[in-house]
């Protein structure tokens, strides 16, 4: 069976399952020590008004923990990430207890101690004899089966195992084990819960050390048997040109070397070939700077280092997809978002090229014998979604954007995706149409990428040209019969809301909103924005000025009062049934943007021009007024668009958008001048 549908029979986009049960209102972590506080502080922080319980056997750990919180919260509001009556409200319905009755009444209890069976046993036997037969119970272990450690329960089929990254209270990724006695409530549950609450569950299969950690043990286990032929420091500077920390900076910074040490010697029942390094009980700590620190690495010395590196990360990486461990997807993304790696291995391979991950993948069998070599073609390996999940719902393929860490901004090769769905299914009769939404609760998407826009500046051919390639979804869906719906899943701004608005319709939760921020960086929106919103709905053209030259945002309800919006919701579930049923209700009815001039207002722009506190430049907010009245007054939509790839490229050769993509990359304010 393929791992995709092994792995995630409920579906790719948790937030599509509508739960059988509610959010918990109380939650128990037992184990106060490194982990089980933060697990504890992101589950708070997400759900402040919760009871939250910390048990621990050690008065001690429950007294840092209990400071530990304190800081986070004092930190946050410090940095204004969070107001201060939330932080209030995070601290507050916290036990700290030593008394396993105290929680009695959780309904979701989460294992955080120490990597010991009969230790993990011993505390699964106390909770069971405590809670409710409902309550949900799991463990956080990093390597141990399900089967292993829950061997000895009365009610197995409500527990699995929840694996967290550190650290957990702001790491995304969760992996969440799929084995054969949990009930499958259970497992859509989780799987809902950890999306609801922010974070990115990746289902895998229940085998030693599951996916990620397989990668990042041997990963460290290999670096540590590299130190015969360079220092930790020499090996750390190569690996940064693929993680943000080389694998010795990561073993300190985690405490890892016992557990490194455990999980090797557990994977040795694979083979002896993952037998762990001595030297991990010998050494505390690796000597080795901060990442991005001056290190010298002879030549040599950085060709072995590097191809070893890559070696056991791409036979990690083969074993995984190979066995269907996890889904290539998960495998790929799931590297970035737990492990640091800059682009995922999967990335890494298609950059290389397949002979030369071939000679690394034959030199890394000469130097290590026994690892696992690929068992299909390279071509197969390359074959998936990197940022997209599809579903089908009642013949309806649902598209879901899942990059959140960046709000699901629009990147070209999320483009090239999307357009890949579209064309793959356009003429199946068997899919009725399409849906696009956002992974996550936040965002439908937060934009585009700036990509290479900042290449096109001070060159207007160069800039038409660039708006044009990034255009390919929405000409395409200008063509389809086959309706495609926008299920706006919070905000859509810049480039995400390009793509909304040329869907042949739209539904909303009620907290979305709708925002054209590109004035704010002395551009435009290139890509139809200036063009699409006034033929489709003439009757919010007000509002559109605004938007587009003042960079004012458009709530949910507006939104429905213009038309643009057939129907705003309260949660995720319904919004996704809303869009299906309105590919439903388009079949047969799909329209294209209209042909023919459109009457619009006039201008109504203030001097100076001001977004919120940011003063804009007269310059650019002239160029976008005549876009938009030259687009309007255009005969056809195709002449219409031409205007407004004509506006973004004489926008680009302007000071102001070399101000404006200037102080984004710089991070600062821009000053325009005018």
């Amino acid at each position: 069976m393929d791992a995709e549908k092994k792995l995630y029979a409920s579906g790719r986009n948790p937030l599509f399952i509508k739960p059988s049960r509610p959010l918990p209102k109380e939650v128990a972590i037992i184990g106060a020590g490194t982990i089980g506080p933060d697990i504890g502080y992101y589950i708070k922080s997400a759900l402040p008004k919760i009871k939250l319980y910390l048990v621990d056997v050690v008065e001690a750990a429950l007294k840092n923990a209990e400071k530990r919180y304190e800081n986070y919260a004092k930190k946050a509001v410090e940095k204004r990430k969070m107001k201060e009556d939330k932080a209030k409200e995070i601290l507050q319905n916290i036990v700290y207890t030593m008394d396993y009755s105290q929680i009695k009444n959780c309904d979701l209890v989460i294992e955080a101690a120490t990597e010991n069976i009969p230790l993990k046993q011993k505390i699964f036997e106390t909770v069971e004899n405590v809670v409710r037969e409902d309550a949900v119970i799991t463990s956080n272990t990093s390597s141990i089966p399900a089967d292993r450690i829950f061997n000895k329960m009365k009610r197995p089929q409500r527990a699995t195992i929840t694996h967290f990254f550190a650290p957990a209270w702001r790491s995304l990724p969760v992996e969440l084990i799929r084995w054969e006695k949990t009930n499958p409530e259970v497992m859509d549950y989780l799987f809902w819960f950890f999306a609801q609450t922010g974070k990115v569950p990746i289902i895998t299969d229940n085998v030693l050390c599951f996916m990620l950690d397989r990668v990042f043990d041997n990963w460290t286990n290999d670096a540590v048997y590299l130190l015969e032929h360079a220092t930790a420091s020499q090996i750390d500077k190569v690996a940064e040109e693929f993680v943000g920390g080389g694998p010795f900076y990561v073993l300190n910074l985690a405490n890892g070397n016992p557990i490194t040490y455990e999980t090797n010697t557990l994977q040795m029942e694979e083979g002896k070939h993952y037998r762990p390094a001595s030297l991990f009980l010998s050494v505390d700590r690796w000597q080795t700077p901060r990442p991005g620190s001056k290190v010298q690495v002879p030549g040599d010395v950085k060709k072995i280092v590097r191809d070893r590196l890559l070696g056991i990360l791409f036979s990690q990486s083969f074993d995984i997809m190979d066995r269907g461990i996890g889904t290539k997807g998960d495998l790929n993304y799931g590297c970035q978002i737990a492990l640091g790696f800059k682009k995922g291995p999967l990335d890494i391979m298609r950059d290389l090229g397949e002979g030369e991950v071939n000679r690394i993948v034959k030199k890394f069998q000469e130097d290590r014998p026994g690892f696992p070599q690929p068992k299909a073609s390279f071509s197969s390996y390359q074959d998936f979604k990197r940022f997209l999940l599809v579903d089908d719902v009642d013949g309806v393929k649902v598209i879901t954007l899942r990059r959140p860490e960046a709000l699901n901004a629009i990147s070209d090769e999320i483009n090239n995706e999307i357009l890949s769905v579209l064309k793959a299914y356009a003429d199946d009769p068997a899919v009725k149409g399409f849906v696009i939404t956002g992974y996550g609760a936040r965002a439908f998407s937060a934009g585009a990428d700036i990509g290479k826009f900042p290449q096109t500046l001070g060159n207007k051919e160069a800039a038409k040209r660039y708006a044009k390639d990034c255009s390919q979804v929405q000409l395409f869906m200008d063509k389809m019969k086959k309706p495609v719906v926008a299920a706006i899943n919070g905000m859509a701004l810049g480039g995400g809301f390009e793509i909304a608005i040329r869907c042949h319709g739209m539904v909303a939760m009620k907290n979305a909103f709708f925002q054209f921020p590109e004035i704010t960086l002395g551009i435009l929106p290139g890509i139809g924005g200036c063009i699409v919103p006034y033929r489709k709905w003439p009757q919010g053209a007000k509002l559109f000025h605004d938007m587009i030259c003042l960079a004012k945002s458009m709530n949910g309800q507006e939104a429905l009062e213009i038309g643009m919006v057939s129907k705003l919701v309260d949660d995720y579930p319904t919004l996704i049934r809303a869009a299906v049923d309105e590919v439903k209700n388009l079949q047969g009815k799909v329209k294209g943007v209209p042909d023919g001039r459109v009457e619009i207002p006039e201008f109504s722009i203030p001097d100076p021009p001001m977004a919120g506190k940011q003063v804009l430049s007269r310059e650019a907010v002239g160029i976008i007024v005549n876009t938009i009245r030259d687009g309007a007054a255009a005969d056809t939509f195709g002449e219409a668009l031409e205007i407004g790839y004509r506006g973004n490229a004489e926008i680009a050769c302007t000071e102001a958008a070399k101000e404006g993509i200037s102080a984004f990359l710089e991070k600062r304010r821009p000053e325009f001048k005018k």
